[in-house]
């Protein structure tokens, strides 16, 4: 028996944001990122609904990119005190996620950071809140999904939360909220939503209902995703929708080694100055990791009904994963996107801060593949490497050599 589980309500659409004036409750506490959505004036536009739906307000804002275990812990604090009934997140991935964990901790005080990251080990939740997802960003589908990404820099690890519990009760999916978004944001979140529907497809746990999710969502970005990248609104307004899918499909069919490598990776050299962005991971790995699973047998088969979808030519499937991944590292080549580790930073994207010295990548290499092999998102990969394997690939992405194994 399998489980397939979403949102209650998922709102789409120009205007979707007016949905916040149906909720019931008495107070709402709103969590936010670094200032985008008010400078946008859609944080003013939610309190003003929120108030419209008579609910005291609070706002939890300044929540970092990749958000730690401290923000977590005390967002939770303040929740505590104001005890709301609805937990309303808005921005990108980052402020979700801070909010579902935080949502976790308010309901169990006593849940320690630990306990959270038992796959899908959490208690029940909505003892106290409920759950109102609004997405800014068109990549991490985290207002759909069972996952929550949160990094402890003291280690230097990125880790999931995943349980169909902090699955949110309202996803809010409006396309005005990602007009704004920066050139390479587009970019980057492009990519991790092309990863979640490539992963999802071809994991061990795919099923009929997210399989026809994430088909559609790799053909929505296929044709959308350079467009948006290049200012097209439009394609801008169906990415949006794209990433969402690609999000159905992942929370239930869950993912592989690229997102496994991608939170080990992400804040594995941030003592460097080089912090690798999630998406930009994703672009990186995922030819890779293609590579490497087409070795499984029905994993080969289905990267070649995804090139089919893609319409990429190719008589074999060998053939045709190897169109899959030209046409992918194409993609990044248009994004501006590097294609290795070694040129993330100042030579590959200029306004990144650092990059990871060659030294300090091989002197933490084993333990960097150790943790991915643990990751969460290990266990549903179509092939399971072995340390030295993993050691392998975490080389061929830092030095953009061919994965032959």
């Amino acid at each position: 028996m399998s489980r397939f589980t979403l949102p209650r309500d998922l709102y789409h659409g120009k205007g979707a944001l007016e949905t916040l004036k149906t909720l019931k409750g008495k107070r709402a506490i709103v969590c936010v990122g670094g200032g985008s959505m008010k400078r946008g004036g859609f944080l003013d536009r939610a309190l003003a609904y929120l108030k419209e739906a008579g609910m005291e307000t609070k706002v939890i804002e300044g929540i970092e990119s990749d958000p730690s275990v401290e923000t977590v812990m005390n967002g939770a604090a303040v929740m505590q005190e104001f005890q709301p009934d609805w937990i309303v997140a808005m921005g990108g991935g980052s402020p979700i996620d801070a909010a579902k964990a935080m949502w976790i901790k308010y309901e169990y005080p006593e849940t320690t950071f630990a306990d959270m990251c038992k796959v899908f080990g959490l208690p029940k939740l909505r003892t106290k809140a409920h759950f109102c997802a609004i997405s800014s960003t068109s990549g991490t589908a985290t207002e759909v999904t069972a996952f929550s990404i949160i990094t402890d820099y003291q280690k230097g690890i990125k880790y999931p939360i995943a349980d169909f519990e902090i699955t949110p009760d309202i996803a809010i999916v409006d396309p005005d909220l990602v007009h704004t978004m920066p050139q390479k944001l587009t970019a980057h979140t492009g990519m991790d939503a092309m990863t979640h529907a490539i992963e999802a497809y071809v994991s061990t746990a795919h099923s009929a209902y997210a399989d026809a999710l994430a088909i559609h969502a790799i053909e929505l970005i296929q044709a959308n995703l350079v467009k948006s990248y290049n200012g097209d609104m439009e394609a801008r307004d169906i990415m949006h929708d794209a990433q969402c899918l690609a999000g159905m499909a992942f929370s239930n069919a869950l993912l592989g080694i690229v997102h496994s490598m991608a939170h080990k990776t992400g804040a594995a050299f941030a003592d460097y100055g080089a912090h690798i962005i999630h998406g930009a991971a994703n672009a990186m790995y995922l030819p890779k990791v293609i590579k490497f699973n087409s070795k499984d047998p029905a994993a080969l088969k289905r990267y070649g009904v995804i090139a089919d979808y893609m319409h990429l030519g190719g008589k074999s499937d060998e053939e045709k994963v190897d169109l899959l991944i030209a046409y992918l590292r194409k993609m990044n080549d248009d994004l501006n996107i590097p294609h290795s580790i070694n040129h993330y930073g100042p030579k590959g994207l200029p306004e990144d801060k650092g990059f990871v010295p060659e030294e300090v990548f091989l002197e933490r290499v084993e333990r960097i593949a150790a943790d991915a092999i643990l990751d969460a998102c290990t266990g549903s990969n179509p092939r399971q490497p072995s340390q030295e394997e993993m050691v392998k690939l975490l080389k061929c992405c830092y030095y953009d050599t061919e994965v032959d194994f």
